[in-house]
């Protein structure tokens, strides 16, 4: 669904409070449910929509108006007394989770309501705070005091065995929705202490790698000797066009090629470690040859019919699915969509480490034998609370070493939440901007200085590339163009497609970045200046900037350009888009992050006269 409204009205029966969920479909109708506890989909009824339902956030008489047309098509309710639009989130998963309503909308309220793993991340950190071991095991109202200190509401014994607990986790999980025996495969695959959250995210995984398994008996062709074609295309209608095009089987020529599908692992069209007759040819539309060669990176679990919607307007090319996790010490589940060729690729070098203790070396000292984590999880741009590292290093200190079973797993727990490690005897601590650079592939104090702030940091690292994952993609440019490349990196942040090409030894004769931060802009200049970059480095702070009177300006003047980069920029402001919003691609914010890529990378092809 597109859209959840959350409306507090009354009622014409009876006259007190109920909360209302109005859920905006995309056929047309508006699906909403009334009730004064946990949305009930069962009594779901259907309205015709209001087509202006984004009016309420703008005037009084905007929002009286809508109000009016809805208490029409809502006879039940008498007045609205509160209206709170909230895309793309279904309030009511996070209810059916096991959070409570009020806080629920609590953190909606502090996130703007249309960042599902923001909001998500809120309600954890709540719990994280608030429950303990007990409540994290045992059911609410057990008789505990969630005001009594963490060690005396539970006790840490060794009673519970690894089958115990994987049951309570299938029991779970099958509660929260998922399959019986996919949920038992995530708890195979991820092992006995993976928590809920990375079971379900291993389920949703898995189900996004099945959506783009190509049928083996379906006949597709290699491309192999692209044609250039006159761009001849309505300006007006261009979007219409693509995707009109793009629900078009592609016609393609060359050799029959074996399938390629998304693997679980997540592994791409290969690894640097596979032998090369392990990598198949991919199968690429002859609509998406290159040159100009596109690149784009979104978010590996976003919905179905994104990375649908992602897939044909850029010309029908598979995404390859790749999990960080194997080229550094840090999981990030990203897909890119793009038409570079996947033979004779070559890891960035040096090549990162591919563990915690490899990548933080001083972690070893203090590491436990029962903390078995590896790898960190996908860095973000929040912390842990010092709160957080304090009560679990007072928790750590009342039993000996080692701890309980049930407090290994609940400090693990948290260490996997929010990617803690051991700095001291019992003390674990968030990682520094320092030591994510270290694992993303940067230059050491590549965002230090310069007036950048702590916090400014980490929302910059967390917006940004895992080097190493796409210098691996990227390294086949450098034999294609030993001259040199000129690049169009669209949202570049801190540069890490720039810094990418530049350890893999690609001169940049030209980079045209488009950044509205000014701070990531500060650092990708610095970074210029200090590896003595001899190209020309322009610079936009608005992507809207890039119009077809600009683009060809600029092809003019460079000669067209080599590659056109660019990702889902989520921590950021862009464009005034929320670099947040990374769950889909309707409405007027999010949309503008892919789609204002799409007609960029559309403007370029067309001018440099190849046909779109």
């Amino acid at each position: 669904m597109d859209a959840v409204i959350y409306l507090q009205g009354s009622s014409r029966n009876d006259g007190n409070q109920n909360r209302t969920y109005i859920h905006h479909s995309r056929n047309g109708n508006i699906r909403y449910v009334e009730s004064s506890g946990a949305c009930d989909r069962s009594k779901a009824t259907r309205v015709p929509v209001y087509k202006r339902c984004n009016a309420p956030q703008s005037s009084p008489s905007s929002r009286a108006g809508f109000n009016a047309s809805l208490r029409a098509r809502s006879p039940s309710l008498k007045r609205c007394c509160l209206l709170v639009i909230v895309p793309r989130i279904p309030i009511a998963d996070f209810i059916e989770m096991g959070f409570s309503e009020d806080s629920v909308m609590k953190a909606v309220e502090e996130n703007g309501g249309s960042d599902r793993d923001a909001i998500l991340e809120t309600l954890l950190a709540s719990a994280a705070i608030e429950e303990s071991p007990a409540r994290l095991h045992h059911p609410a109202g057990d008789g505990s005091s969630s005001g009594h200190d963490l060690s005396d509401e539970v006790d840490f014994s060794d009673e519970d065995s690894m089958e115990d607990d994987s049951e309570d986790k299938l029991i779970t999980l099958v509660e929260m929705g998922f399959p019986s025996n996919e949920a038992s495969a995530a708890i195979h695959r991820c092992g006995p202490n993976a928590s809920i959250w990375e079971l379900a995210d291993s389920i949703h995984a898995a189900e996004v790698a099945k959506t783009f398994e190509r049928d083996p008996g379906e006949s597709s062709r290699v491309n192999e000797e692209p044609e250039s074609h006159q761009r001849s295309r309505s300006r007006g209608k261009k979007r219409k066009h693509a995707e009109t095009r793009s629900k078009r089987r592609r016609s393609l020529t060359g050799n029959q090629s074996p399938t390629i599908s998304s693997s679980r692992q997540m592994v791409g069209f290969g690894l640097p470690d596979e032998p090369t007759t392990a990598t198949c040819r991919r199968l690429l539309p002859e609509a998406a040859a290159g040159p100009p060669y596109f690149y784009y990176e979104n978010d590996a679990l976003a919905p179905k019919e994104v990375w649908a919607t992602i897939s044909h307007l850029l010309y029908d090319v598979e995404p390859e699915f790749v999990d960080s996790k194997h080229f550094c010490a840090a999981s990030r589940k990203r897909a890119y969509a793009h038409n570079l060729p996947i033979q004779n690729r070559f890891p960035v070098m040096p090549v990162a480490p591919k563990t915690i203790q490899e990548a933080l070396p001083e972690t070893t000292k203090w590491w436990p034998a029962w903390d078995t984590r590896t790898q960190l999880n996908c860095l973000l741009a929040s912390t842990a609370s010092a709160r957080l590292t304090d009560k679990i290093r007072k928790e750590l200190q009342k039993f000996g070493d080692p701890p309980p079973s049930r407090t290994q797993r609940y400090v693990v727990d948290e260490c996997r939440r929010w990617n803690l490690i051991w700095v001291g005897r019992h003390k674990v601590a968030p990682l520094e901007p320092g030591e994510i650079e270290t694992v993303l592939g940067f230059p050491k104090d590549h965002t230090r200085g310069g007036g950048i702030t702590r916090t400014e940091r980490y929302r910059c690292l967390g917006s940004s590339f895992q080097v190493d994952t796409v210098g691996y993609h990227l390294s086949v440019l450098r034999d294609m163009f030993p001259n040199g490349m000129t690049v169009l990196s669209l949202f570049s942040g801190i540069g890490g497609a720039e810094v990418a090409l530049h350890r893999l030894g690609i001169h940049l004769r030209a980079v045209v970045s488009v950044e509205n931060s000014e701070q990531s802009r500060s650092i990708l200049r610095s970074w210029w200046a200090e590896t003595n970059q001899t190209g020309t480095l322009i610079e936009h702070s608005d992507v809207r900037q890039l119009d077809r009177e600009r683009l060809e300006q600029l092809i003019a003047r460079l000669g067209g350009f080599d590659l056109v980069i660019g990702g889902s920029p989520w921590n950021d402001d862009l464009a005034g888009s929320s670099r947040r919003q990374r769950d889909g691609l309707q409405g007027d914010h999010s949309s503008s992050l892919f789609y204002e890529y799409f007609r960029i990378l559309e403007l370029v092809r067309g001018i440099m006269g190849k046909k779109v």
